[in-house]
């Protein structure tokens, strides 16, 4: 309620929601996660810090850098390079280089342009109006700590891309690839299904779904020249009906 509003009273969400008026200030007092999602204004109305609709306005404020697919494929490398180090800086994030972490950025980048240029031939011009993110950090305490490489943000889904510079399947970075999807879910709300996948830049022609630690549920690993695969698997946009 609170990140779909443009502010609202603790009586006027214990109205809409049907509870008790002590139950609402207690989640909105107590509760950690509303302390970082959410702030209060001097009139006491709670706003959301991400605005739970397109364009999700605040998303810039915890990102390198946000825009639309569109504009991010219309910069250069180097211009986009001085917006997301600007950006890194202003939400603090660390920009020590020594383990090649600008390699890494642009390595990143080029995955990037290669999948919406695959996906413009593929699903048309639509694409283009999606929103990405990268460096997205939501770091506000010690309750909530939200990193992700990239973010890219349909009408209805939310793809959390966990980048790494190998070759080969690690279980601890799948589970890194899975562990942020339930704060997503809540910063993005329950219209948007979260998809964590894992891309591995130094294979080729890999596509496939690792399990996440011991339990049932899976998720996508693919080598960065199949990554148009992963969005495909819950787009549907290869299928011959389309």
């Amino acid at each position: 309620m609170i990140c779909r509003s443009d502010g609202l009273k603790a009586r006027e969400i214990a109205e809409v929601l049907g509870l008790d008026r002590q139950t609402v200030n207690r989640v909105l007092y107590r509760s950690p996660l509303m302390k970082e999602l959410c702030w209060q204004d001097r009139e006491y109305r709670w706003h959301g810090i991400v605005r739970q609709e397109r364009p999700h306005a605040g998303l810039q404020e915890f990102s390198g850098y946000y825009s639309t697919v569109g504009e991010f494929m219309a910069l250069s490398e180097e211009d986009w390079l001085e917006k997301l180090t600007e950006g890194c800086i202003n939400i603090g994030r660390n920009l020590n280089d020594t383990r090649g972490l600008f390699h890494s950025f642009r390595d990143c980048r080029e995955q990037m342009v290669r999948l919406f240029r695959d996906l413009l031939d593929m699903a048309g011009e639509d694409c283009l109006d999606w929103e990405i993110a990268f460096e997205l950090r939501l770091k506000r305490s010690r309750y909530v700590r939200v990193y992700a490489d990239v973010l890219v943000i349909t009408e209805d889904r939310v793809f959390a891309l966990e980048f790494k510079m190998k070759d080969r399947v690690d279980p601890e970075e799948v589970m890194q690839s899975a562990k942020y999807v339930p704060y997503l879910e809540i910063v993005f709300g329950p219209d948007y299904e979260v998809i964590p996948v894992l891309v591995l830049t130094r294979k080729t022609d890999y596509f496939d779904f690792s399990s996440v630690g011991q339990t049932d549920a899976v998720l996508p690993v693919c080598s960065g020249d199949m990554l148009f695969n992963a969005f495909d698997e819950y787009l549907g946009f290869l299928d011959s009906d389309n």
